[in-house]
C-alpha cells in the first residue's frame, strides 16, 4: 500500500501499522503467555508478513516495540556492564520443614502479629534478570550479575517471544516499572536442542538452566534466537511510586499487563498452607514442562516486608524451601577410568540411560579407588543415582538384588589406560606417570594452563587442545608459541577471523605475572594460593626453580610434600625443556608488585566450609581465592569454623552451622567479603 492508496482509504499507514502491531501483540500474548491461541498458524502468518510489507515501504514508521523488530543486531564484542535500579537479592534456602517453620516464628515474633499471609511460588530453575519499561516499551534488560550490576543483555531478550516489547495496555501502568523475572528453556525444548547438538557432534548442555544462561549471554542474538527461551515474571518495583498493598496484587497486575507470571501460585494464610504446597509442587513436579527446584515463600503484604528489612544480600521476608536431590535406581554397565590433568586416574560408572529431574544420566563419578571399595559397587550392580545440587551425577549406594550373582569387584589398573605408563598411588588416588607422554594429560595440561586463572588464552577451549593434540601440532605448552595461522585454520570451527583472534590472544599473553605463570604449569598441589605465596617469596622464576626443598619447607604455607613436588618438578629434564623454549620463543614471566599484609592477609586463619553449588565460581576457584587471602577451606563443620559459604542446594552442613550459631554466607555475601 502507496502513501497516496492509504490516504485514498482514509488510513495514514501509522495509524494501519499500529493496529496490525497492536493485533499481533495480543496473539502474541495468548500464544505464548496464555498458550490459549485465538487464530491458526496460517492466519497469525498473513498478519506478519502485512505488517513486514508495510513497514518495508514506510520504513520511517517502524517502531522500537514491533514485533518485528524482535530479531536483528550485530555481534557484540562483550556485554555492557550496568547497574541495577534496585538490587537483586538472593534467597536464603532451606530443605529443613523445620527450618522453614523456623523462619515463619521468626517473621511472627519481628512483627508482633498472629497471623499473616504469604505467596507461595514455584521456584524456576533458571537465569534470573531484571526488565525495565518506560512508558510501557521495554527498554533495557540485564542479567543479574553481583546483585547490583549485571551484564545488558536487552537485545537477547527482545527474541523471546513470551516477553512482551509493550505492555498491554488495558490497566493504568506506572511511567516506570522494573521488573524481575527467570529465563529458563522448557524441557522438550531444552532435550530437542541437546539433539540437534549431538548431531552436529558439538557440546550439549549438562542441564535446562545451563542451555538457558548459554543461550541468553550470546553475544550474537541471532544465536539466541535460534533457542527455545521462555520467562516468567514474579516481582514488580516501581520507581517514583511506594508499592502499596501486596505482592499477590501487583504480580497478578504484571499478568494483566501482558507479562507472562508463573501459573502455579498460591496466596496462603498460614506456613502449613505453604508446607502443603511444597508437598503438592514436588509430587507433580515431574509432570511440569519446565525445571523447578523448590518454592519460594514470601510475606505477602508490602508494608511487613518494608519492617522486616533485609540482610546484606537476602530479604527477611521470604526463604526458598528447596526439594531434595532427585534419585532413580539404574544398571551399571561398565566401570571405566578416566585420566586427568594431574594424571589423577577416576573410576566411572558407565550407566543404562536413566532420566534423573529430566535430564539423562548415562555415567556417574566413583571418585576414587577407595570410594568403589567402601561402596562395593561392581558392573551388572543395580545402584541409585541422585543429581547432586540437581546437577552433578552421582552414585548414593548399591541396591542388592535377592538372587543376584555379582562380577568380581573392581581391580584398579597397574598400567594408564591411555598411555600404558605405570600408576603410583598417593592415598586413596591413582596417577599415571606419564606426564606429557599421556595425551589425557597432555590436555588436560593445555587446558589448565590457557585457563581464567593461568594464562587466560581466549578461544583456547577443549574442542581446539583435543585437536592441536590429536593432529600432533603441540606435543607441550612450549608448542602454544608456536602456531601458525595456517595450523589454526586447518582445525575444525576456525575461519580467518577467529584463527586471528586466537593467535593475537597467544601473543598478548607472552608476558605474564609469575603466580598466574606457575599456577598455569600445573605443578603437583601448587593451586593459586601455593602460587601466590612462592610468587611473593621468590619474585623470579629463576629463583624459584634454584630453590632446594629444605629452603622451600622453612616458607610458611609450604609443607614438606609441596616443596618436594616443586623440587621434582623443576629437576626433571622434560619440564626445564619446555620451560627453556618458551624462553626461546620470547615468553618473559614478570613479578607482581609485592602484596600489603592488609590484601594478602585478609582471611588469615580463618576457617571455611564450602556447601552446594556456587553460580559464579567452582569449588576449587573459591578454595583458591580463600587460600589466596590466607584462609583455610576445611571439609567439615566444626565449633572451630568461622565461615560457611552456602550455595545452591547445600547438604547438611547448614544445618549444622545454624546448631552451631556459626555465620553462614550466600554466594554474593561471599564475594562480597573476598572483595572488601
Amino acid at each position: 500500500m502507496s502513501d497516496h492508496d492509504a490516504k485514498k482509504t482514509g488510513e495514514m499507514p501509522q495509524v494501519k501499522l499500529e493496529e496490525l502491531r497492536k493485533t499481533i501483540r495480543l496473539h502474541d500474548y495468548w500464544y505464548y503467555v496464555k498458550n490459549q491461541p485465538k487464530i491458526s498458524d496460517d492466519a497469525y502468518d498473513a498478519l506478519f508478513r502485512e505488517l513486514n510489507d508495510l513497514e518495508a515501504q514506510f520504513p520511517d514508521c517502524i517502531t522500537p516495540d514491533s514485533p518485528t523488530q524482535r530479531v536483528g543486531a550485530p555481534p557484540l564484542d562483550q556485554f555492557q556492564k550496568v547497574r541495577h535500579e534496585y538490587p537483586l537479592l538472593s534467597l536464603d534456602s532451606q530443605l529443613d520443614v523445620e527450618e522453614v517453620r523456623a523462619f515463619d516464628r521468626r517473621v511472627h515474633r519481628e512483627l508482633g502479629i498472629d497471623t499473616l499471609q504469604y505467596t507461595v511460588e514455584p521456584k524456576f530453575d533458571g537465569l534470573s534478570v531484571e526488565l525495565v519499561y518506560d512508558h510501557g516499551l521495554f527498554v533495557r534488560g540485564s542479567t543479574r550479575g553481583d546483585g547490583v550490576t549485571g551484564e545488558e543483555v536487552t537485545t537477547n531478550l527482545r527474541t523471546i517471544r513470551s516477553l512482551p516489547l509493550a505492555l498491554l495496555p488495558h490497566f493504568p501502568i506506572p511511567s516506570y516499572v522494573v521488573v524481575r523475572g527467570e529465563v529458563y528453556m522448557p524441557l522438550k525444548e531444552f532435550h530437542e536442542l541437546n539433539k540437534q547438538l549431538t548431531e552436529k557432534g558439538e557440546e550439549i548442555f549438562a542441564n535446562p538452566r545451563n542451555a538457558a544462561s548459554g543461550s541468553l549471554r550470546q553475544l550474537d542474538s541471532g544465536i539466541t534466537a535460534s533457542r527455545p527461551l521462555a520467562i516468567t515474571c514474579y516481582e514488580m518495583r516501581s520507581r517514583h511510586e511506594h508499592l502499596q498493598g501486596s505482592h499477590w496484587d501487583s504480580v497478578s497486575k504484571l499478568g494483566e499487563w501482558g507479562l507472562p507470571i508463573p501459573q502455579h501460585r498460591r496466596r496462603c494464610d498460614s506456613i502449613e498452607d505453604a508446607i502443603a504446597f511444597h508437598t503438592e509442587m514436588a509430587e507433580i513436579r515431574d509432570h511440569l514442562p519446565f525445571e523447578i527446584d523448590g518454592i519460594v515463600i514470601k510475606v505477602d503484604c508490602y508494608e511487613w516486608q518494608q519492617t522486616l528489612g533485609k540482610k546484606s544480600r537476602s530479604p527477611r521476608w521470604a526463604i526458598a524451601f528447596k526439594f531434595p536431590p532427585r534419585r532413580e535406581i539404574t544398571k551399571i554397565h561398565q566401570i571405566v577410568v578416566s585420566v586427568g590433568r594431574t594424571g589423577a586416574l577416576t573410576p566411572i560408572a558407565l550407566l543404562n540411560p536413566v532420566e534423573v529431574g529430566g535430564v539423562t544420566i548415562s555415567r556417574a563419578t566413583l571418585h576414587n579407588v577407595e570410594e568403589v571399595a567402601r561402596k562395593d559397587v561392581r558392573a551388572g550392580d543395580m545402584v541409585k543415582v541422585e543429581r547432586a545440587g540437581d546437577v552433578i551425577p552421582d552414585i548414593v549406594e548399591r541396591v542388592p538384588v535377592p538372587g543376584e550373582t555379582r562380577e568380581d569387584p573392581f581391580l584398579a589398573p597397574t598400567a594408564c589406560p591411555v598411555c600404558h605408563s605405570a600408576v603410583i598411588r598417593e592415598g586413596p588416588i591413582l596417577y599415571c606417570s606419564g606426564q606429557t607422554v599421556c595425551s589425557a594429560q597432555l590436555k588436560g595440561e593445555l587446558e589448565h594452563f590457557a585457563s581464567r586463572n593461568a594464562l587466560d588464552i581466549q578461544g583456547f577451549g577443549k574442542k581446539t587442545v583435543a585437536q592441536l593434540v590429536e593432529r600432533g601440532l603441540v606435543k607441550d605448552l612450549s608448542d602454544i608459541f608456536t602456531l601458525t595461522k595456517e595450523q589454526i585454520l586447518g582445525l575444525e570451527g576456525f575461519a580467518e577471523r577467529s584463527a586471528t583472534q586466537l593467535l593475537e590472544a597467544i601473543a598478548q599473553r607472552k608476558s605474564v605475572a609469575l603466580p598466574r605463570f606457575l599456577f598455569g604449569l600445573g605443578i603437583h598441589h601448587v593451586g593459586a594460593h601455593i602460587a601466590q605465596i612462592l610468587a611473593n617469596h621468590y619474585r623470579s622464576l629463576e629463583q624459584l626453580m634454584a630453590a632446594k626443598r629444605e629452603e622451600l619447607e622453612q616458607i610458611h604455607g609450604i609443607g614438606s610434600e609441596i616443596a618436594a613436588a616443586i623440587e621434582t618438578f623443576f629437576q626433571e629434564t622434560r619440564n626445564l625443556t619446555v620451560l627453556n623454549r618458551m624462553k626461546d620463543y620470547g615468553i618473559t614471566v614478570t613479578a607482581e608488585p609485592t602484596r600489603t599484609g592488609t590484601s594478602a592477609g585478609l582471611l588469615e586463619g580463618k576457617r571455611f566450609v564450602l556447601t552446594g553449588g556456587l553460580d559464579g565460581l567452582t569449588r576449587e576457584e573459591a578454595k583458591g581465592k580463600i587460600q589466596a587471602l590466607g584462609g583455610h577451606v576445611t571439609s567439615s563443620v566444626s565449633r572451630n569454623t568461622d565461615y560457611v559459604v552456602a550455595g545452591k542446594d547445600p547438604g547438611s552442613k547448614l544445618s549444622q552451622a545454624a546448631r552451631l550459631k556459626i555465620r553462614i554466607l550466600n554466594e554474593d555475601e561471599f564475594k562480597e567479603l573476598l572483595q572488601e
